[in-house]
């Protein structure tokens, strides 16, 4: 009776070691299967063999889906992994994948991979070549920007980073000043760094700009600009203004109705046809305005869904306290809006970083746009692969290490108990 009845507290003491066994037999032989290549399983039938591990993990799971177990572990998993029969094969299926996957991955990317020579013909093997990366760099990193002037480039990122590291350690009072200096001061002592042309340094066209030092300066002027763009965007299309308010909603629903690199396009091929005879407005000054206003538009909306999530009392308490526009804005109702959509403003600074590989359209060459024209060296055909993994890295770890913040921020600004 015992054999065919739930498991549950009062027979866990025979269920559970027997469940340990079913996942421990599964696991081991997809384990043993994908790593040495062999079949623990053989003496059963290939056709049945294939599958086993499947029905032996299952059964181990259904075995130790205890309830109110009180073993601490065994709950969680219970919980999170298995708590009913789809969940358990969906678990099972997943970590045998994974398993599956590592040796191949693990054979490319490292056992099999070549990391020691200078030349595509010290590549040999089935695994990958790193020396591709190695040799390409700084070109990576740095585009066509001129090897003696790099320096620049790297001061203009240690100011930044330096003042956002102390921003996080200063008091309320002395980080508005912090964020003045980033919005108004910054861009322009960060622009004429890199670029020159001043203070005797060497003039370097933007055209020479690229690589990922391009990605981050792009990334970071967009973010800049497109979140307070964004909020009063949001603040017009609720205004009682009708001027305001439908200008607002023409803006948003304009720019969210085309992509981007058409916008791109536009913003480098049919803008500089509007200008006055003699204008000047250099490509990437026209790319980072045509990005930030793009995004501004999604960030806009995001915005306004938290500002519209936010009950009326608000806005009548505020009002109640003789509060104008502004400072009810200000103080009350963007602070409580502004926390509750983190994850959507995460979302859409996310996007901007990841759609930063589309101004190839115009000519300018950022991490993505320098893998492809190393690519297409001759000395260096058949390497896209080991480039494009190169860059999903680098683009995972940023957007990955900005999701984590905002996570961070959610939880420090949460106000539920």
């Amino acid at each position: 009776m015992n054999i065919i009845s739930k498991p549950s507290k009062e027979n866990i003491k025979s269920y559970l070691p027997l469940g340990i066994v079913f996942i421990s037999v599964s696991f081991l032989d997809v384990f043993v299967n994908a790593f040495f290549n062999y079949n623990s399983l053989v003496f059963f039938p290939s056709q049945i063999s294939y599958f086993l591990p499947l029905l032996f993990g299952f059964i181990g799971l259904y075995l130790i889906r205890i309830e109110f177990s009180g073993i601490r572990f065994l709950d969680i998993v219970n919980k999170n992994i298995n708590s009913n029969n789809f969940n358990a094969f969906l678990t099972l299926l997943t970590i045998f994948i994974i398993i599956k996957s590592i040796p191949p991955l693990l054979n490319w990317f490292v056992l099999d991979a070549n990391f020691i020579g200078n030349s595509k013909d010290d590549c040999t093997g089935d695994g990958a070549c790193w020396i591709f990366i190695k040799v390409w760099f700084n070109r990576f990193m740095y585009g066509l920007y001129p090897d003696a002037e790099q320096w620049r480039i790297n001061t203009a990122f240690l100011i930044l980073f330096t003042i956002v590291g102390f921003s996080f350690f200063v008091s309320a009072k002395l980080k508005k000043y912090f964020i003045l200096f980033l919005i108004f001061i910054y861009p322009f002592l960060g622009i004429e760094l890199i670029s020159g042309g001043s203070f005797g340094l060497k003039y370097v066209e933007t055209a020479a700009w690229g690589g990922l030092s391009l990605t981050f300066i792009i990334s970071a002027f967009a973010i800049l600009f497109c979140f307070p763009i964004g909020v009063f965007l949001a603040l017009g299309r609720r205004s009682s203004l009708p001027a305001i308010r439908y200008i607002s909603i023409g803006f948003i629903e304009l720019w969210r109705g085309v992509p981007l690199i058409t916008v791109l396009f536009m913003s480098a091929v049919m803008f500089p046809m509007f200008l006055p005879d003699g204008t000047f407005i250099d490509k990437l000054i026209r790319v980072l305005i045509a990005i930030t206003l793009f995004e501004a538009a999604y960030m806009a909306e995001v915005v306004r869904g938290g500002l519209q999530a936010l009950p009326k009392g608000q806005y009548e308490a505020a009002r109640s306290l003789g509060m104008g526009y502004w400072k009810m804005n200000l103080l009350i109702i963007l602070p409580q809006a502004l926390k509750l959509v983190i994850p959507g403003i995460a979302n859409t600074l996310l996007a901007l970083v990841k759609d930063t590989p589309l101004i190839f359209v115009v000519g300018l060459m950022e991490l993505a746009g320098m893998i492809g024209l190393a690519k297409t060296n001759p000395k260096w055909l058949g390497m896209a692969m080991e480039g494009y993994v190169f860059a999903g890295l680098v683009f995972w770890i940023i957007c990955y290490a900005m999701s984590r913040y905002s996570q961070n921020l959610e939880k420090k600004l949460s106000t539920e108990r």
